[in-house]
Parts: C-alpha cells; structure tokens; sequence
C-alpha cells in the first residue's frame, strides 16, 4: 500500500490562501494512484474535499469548497496539490491526503492515509 505524507498546513486569517502538499514517503509512485483529500474537525464527520484521477480526467469538489479549493497533480514530481483560497473558519481542521476512487461527484478513500496537516483559520 502506499504511504502518503502531508504538508503545507498552518494558521492562516479568513480570507486567506494556503497551498497543502501529499506525496509518498518513498518518493515515488504516487501517479499510480487516484489521491483525494479528507478533513477532519472535532464534532463532524469527515468530509471528502477533493479528488483527481491519475491523468486528471476527473476531479471532484465538496459543495462548501468548490470554486475556492483546486487540485492538482505533477506526478513528474510525484507530488498532489490542493490550493485553498479564500479561507473560512469552517475550513479548520485536519487534510489528510488518501487514495481511493474518484469520480465528477464523489471521493471515497482507502483506509490508508499520512498523519495529516493541520489547518486553522482565524476570524
């Protein structure tokens, strides 16, 4: 299975933009790999953020992100981002990055993910 690692999280005010990084602890092979992104904040379920397909065919975007987040991949660079702008404070939480399935209107993941990053957005 692969073993994902995530970056780019921190403390930013609403409004603002951060950048998250997933890539795999090896260095390689990650564009093998359909990659999403989950949150997870204290008192919610987990929500799938986002999601591209290994050749970018397919891309999906939760309703409370959509037209503020995108993702993107350089599987060149074995490397999947997610550009947050125009950050909310109910944009807080923990992204983990996973595999798993991606279509136009939905991500599931796999039950293997890295430790996450740490986003939290101030008033």
């Amino acid at each position: 299975q692969v073993q994902l690692v995530e970056s780019g999280g921190g403390l930013v005010q609403s409004g603002g933009s951060l950048r998250l990084s997933c890539t795999t602890t090896t260095g390689h092979g990650l564009g093998l790999y359909v990659i999403g992104w989950f949150r997870r904040a204290p008192g919610k379920d987990d929500e799938g953020v986002s999601c591209v397909s290994v050749g970018e065919g397919d891309t999906y975007y939760s309703d409370s992100v959509k037209g503020r987040f995108t993702i993107s991949r350089d599987n060149a660079k074995n490397m999947v981002y997610l550009e947050m702008n125009n950050l909310k404070v109910e944009d807080s939480g923990t992204y983990y990055c996973a595999a798993g399935v991606c279509r136009s209107t939905y991500f599931t993941w796999n039950d293997y993910w890295g430790q996450g990053t740490q986003v939290s957005v101030s008033p």
